[in-house]
């Protein structure tokens, strides 16, 4: 009995100690699979944060390695995709910080890696606005110091330095470095490396600043082939750029088309899923904002204007919109109201803008107020002084205050009696620089010449004169000496043209011995004191008036008065293209008949006019236009049957580039003079330098 409770207890133990190895084996097993289950569970959600990623989809990846990392703080591979997904974010300056906890530390090219993160997001921050505004290129040009390091890095690996070299043409253009950034595309071209798109945008950019339209359209094709969009918010569309450099390089037709398309396309408001409301699409007021600005400049001021005047009724606060509106009214005729509505927009900024600078120069030049021009133009340097447009306005106004020459010269040839069967007219005139904002010394000579049946006559004149500038107003007074055999007396001229508001002008001009007075007169050593006064009414571009009177005293004791008074309406607009249509009509009185130059008792004449103008060829700067003037209507003189006359022109002016223009036509006139009609050709060209 003994043995058998010894055998029984011995078995319950052995039964005990079994049943304990069973109890850790199985919770040994247990853990096993917990153990198992978390490392699935943390390969799960990192697949999830790299299939993110891939996607695109930054800020769902940075959530489950978040996830990871609440869970197993010390997960070497979430570590490292946090840190790349911060750097991809913005936040490279946040990802350093992790990056230097790290514990093995990130390898030397992982380091390069981040550091060419944190430069190329330097570049982004530098759009904003400065922190030092005295110095507004700082930022970027420590993104450029930064980039250029590592781009010039021999140890970094290979990858990394060629993203250094194309993110460098970026910051350079942002930088307003063109130059810099073409000679690294020409650089990176004759290696034969391929640009990605975004890079291709900052060349085609430095490209426009530069004044090379041609090459930019094939850098922006490019980029858009291979990327069409659509873009990353904050990204400018390469759309724009293509519109604006098909325009540049005379493609007028394809870049209004192709921006038209563009601020259709594009919807007004964005509507976010599960969001009630909505707002208003950002790209959708730029492409607008672009599609107006080219139509403006292919001479559709009024459909651009009336655009305008909407955008901004639709978002008064936009400054930007509010300038441009500005410009259009300027472009317009309307510098006062153009005043106005500059000063809305400059309420409507928080900081000061370099357009504002430049638009702000445009508008108080136009009205002859140059210090202020030159004010605008001095804050416009100091804040973005390397700008394209800031350097193009800089050049412009270079222009306009130094010295401005013109050449004319008329050979006519006919049988009218007051210029005979050949006649020929020269005129220069050599302005000095501005003085003072004020003032400019003139230099001028004058050669008239005619062959009448009685013999050759000539006038000459050469002398100095002073022209002055105040708001709005523009006067001059000049003394020319006679040079000729004819009529020995000085030549003493002084005239004004006043601008009294938008839409009323009144302008005057006086000599002691005019111009104005028959060559025919002349050659009987007849001259005269000449006046005249006209007063325009201009509503725009679209329609304008005008009345002209003047009085000519002649020596021989004859009192001539006249008048002539037209209207002029745009009749059609169309890209680079415009036809105006308008009446003229006019007439005289003599005091006296019995004179040896054409001298009626008095006279009438009306006529129906045309003017076509248009664009023959644009590039950049330089312009080709031609126009087309007709007129047709009647002649009526006292004691002489009333007969038709006409007159046409064909012209064309060519512009090679900014600050020099020449220009030519050929006209003809036809006429009844004392009832016998006779004709003339006249071939005239000219010349400016200046602005």
């Amino acid at each position: 009995m003994q043995n058998d409770r010894v055998s029984t207890a011995r078995t319950a133990r052995l039964r005990r100690g079994t049943l304990a190895v069973l109890v850790v084996l199985a919770l040994c097993s247990a853990c096993d699979a917990i153990a198992a289950q978390g490392m699935a569970d943390r390969e799960t959600l990192l697949a999830q944060a790299k299939s993110e990623h891939n996607a695109g989809r930054r800020v769902e990846a940075l959530a489950h390695c978040q996830d990871v990392l609440a869970r197993w703080p010390d997960d070497r591979q979430a570590q490292l995709l946090t840190i790349q997904l911060l750097s991809e974010l913005g936040g490279a300056a946040r990802a350093e910080e992790l990056a230097a906890t790290l514990s093995p530390p990130l390898s030397a090219g992982e380091r390069e890696t981040l550091q060419a993160d944190v430069a190329a997001h330097e570049v982004r921050w530098a759009k904003g606005v400065p922190a030092d505004a005295t110095k507004p290129y700082a930022d970027n040009d420590k993104a450029i110091d930064d980039i250029q390091r590592i781009a010039n890095d021999p140890a970094a690996p290979a990858d990394v330095r060629r993203r250094a070299q194309l993110d460098l043409m970026v910051a350079l253009d942002q930088g307003d470095r063109a130059k810099e950034a073409l000679a690294q595309y020409a650089q990176l071209k004759q290696q034969g490396v391929q640009l990605p798109p975004y890079a291709e945008n900052a060349v085609a950019d430095a490209m426009m600043q530069e004044h090379r339209p041609r090459e930019a359209i094939t850098l922006y094709e490019n980029s858009i082939r291979h990327d069409p969009g659509p873009y990353q918010p904050g990204d400018v569309d390469p759309r724009l750029g293509l519109a604006s450099a098909y325009f540049d390089a005379g493609r007028t037709r394809k870049s209004l088309a192709m921006i038209d398309k563009l601020a259709a396309d594009e919807p007004r408001w964005l509507h976010t899923p599960g969001v009630r409301g909505a707002k208003q699409n950002s790209r959708k007021v730029d492409a607008d904002s672009t599609a107006v600005q080219l139509h403006a400049d292919a001479g559709q001021l009024a459909d651009a204007y009336k655009r305008l005047a909407a955008m901004c009724a639709e978002a008064p606060g936009n400054a930007d919109l509010r300038r441009q509106l500005a410009m259009a009214e300027l472009a317009r005729g309307w510098p006062r109201r153009a005043s106005e509505t500059m000063k809305i927009a400059a309420t409507l900024e928080d900081e000061h803008d370099t357009n504002a600078d430049l638009d702000d120069a445009d508008l108080r030049s136009a009205v002859y107020d140059y210090a202020g021009a030159q004010a605008a133009l001095d804050q416009a340097q100091r804040q973005a002084g390397r700008s394209g447009r800031v350097q193009d306005a800089l050049d412009a106004w270079h222009r306009q205050l130094g010295w401005q020459f013109d050449l004319t010269h008329d050979n006519g040839r006919g049988s009218s009696p007051d210029y005979g069967d050949r006649d020929q007219e020269t005129q220069a005139t050599l302005a000095s620089p501005l003085i003072d904002n004020h003032w400019r010394v003139l230099a001028l000579a004058r050669a008239s010449s005619a062959a009448l049946p009685e013999g050759h006559v000539a006038r000459d004149r050469g002398g100095l004169g002073l022209q002055g500038f105040m708001t709005d107003l523009s006067f001059y007074v000049q003394a020319l000496p006679s040079a000729d055999r004819y009529v020995r007396r000085t030549d003493v001229e002084a005239g004004f043209n006043w601008a009294i508001g938008d839409h009323w002008s009144w302008s005057s001009d006086w000599a002691s011995a005019g111009a104005d007075v028959p060559l025919r007169a002349q050659y009987y050593g007849i001259d005269g004191k000449t006046l005249s006064t006209a007063v325009q009414w201009r509503a725009n571009e679209l329609s304008s008036a005008r009345l002209a009177l003047y009085r000519d005293q002649f020596t021989d004791g004859n009192l001539r008065k006249g008048w002539l008074a037209d209207a002029v309406q745009r009749l059609h607009t169309g890209p680079n293209l415009t036809f105006d249509g308008g009446v003229e009509i006019g007439g005289s009185i003599n005091s006296e008949t019995d004179r040896p130059y054409f001298n009626p008792a008095w006279d009438r004449s009306y006529a129906l006019t045309g003017v076509l103008q248009n664009v023959l060829n644009q590039y950049d700067s330089r312009v080709w236009n031609q126009r087309f003037d007709v007129a047709f209507g009647r002649y009526a003189e006292r004691n002489f049957a009333t007969g038709w006359m006409a007159s046409a022109r064909y012209g064309q002016l060519f512009q090679p580039h900014a600050g020099l223009r020449f220009g030519w036509g050929v006209s003809w006139h036809w006429q009844p003079y004392d009832g016998r009609h006779e004709s003339r050709v006249v071939l005239d060209v000219s010349m400016h330098w200046g602005e």
